[in-house]
């Protein structure tokens, strides 16, 4: 069963997602789906290629951006940031359960320029906390890199 939590009108973010869930996301209008979770994670986990391949035979796009426990990279926020910009349509990006796409998600945005108010406020409402990377946020709003 889908866990997608609304972070804007068109950003998601979700708990690991199975392969059924894809197709949740393409009746929601999900256009691209973002996986922020490297494989192996755990025992059992769900390969990212099973879910590109099933986003693929639905017609979504997909891109892997893994975040490990190690943390966040600019290349990482970079990334993320690209796969924002060019989305055709709402994007759900999912990882184990759903904080670290939300992180990422909120320092990608910080960087484009969005208020870090707003976006802790968003990610708050979906039941994620920013505090780990608020002065990352922060600096990344204020044009530092």
């Amino acid at each position: 069963m889908s866990d997608f939590r609304k972070l804007t009108e068109t950003v998601f973010a979700s708990p690991q997602i199975a392969v059924a869930d894809v197709s949740t996301a393409q009746a929601m209008g999900v256009a691209l789906i973002v996986n922020n979770r490297p494989d192996d994670e755990e025992p059992g986990q769900l390969t990212g290629a099973a879910i590109e391949a099933a986003a693929r035979g639905a017609g979504l796009g997909y891109v892997a951006i893994p975040v490990t426990h190690a943390g966040f990279s600019m290349p990482q926020v970079q990334a993320m940031a690209d796969a924002l910009a060019g989305a055709e349509g709402p994007v759900l990006a999912y990882c184990r359960s759903g904080t670290r796409s939300t992180l990422l998600w909120a320092l990608a945005e910080a960087m484009r320029g969005a208020d870090p108010e707003d976006l802790a406020r968003a990610a708050a409402q979906a039941g994620y906390d920013l505090t780990p990377v608020r002065a990352a946020m922060d600096a990344l709003a204020a044009g530092e890199r």
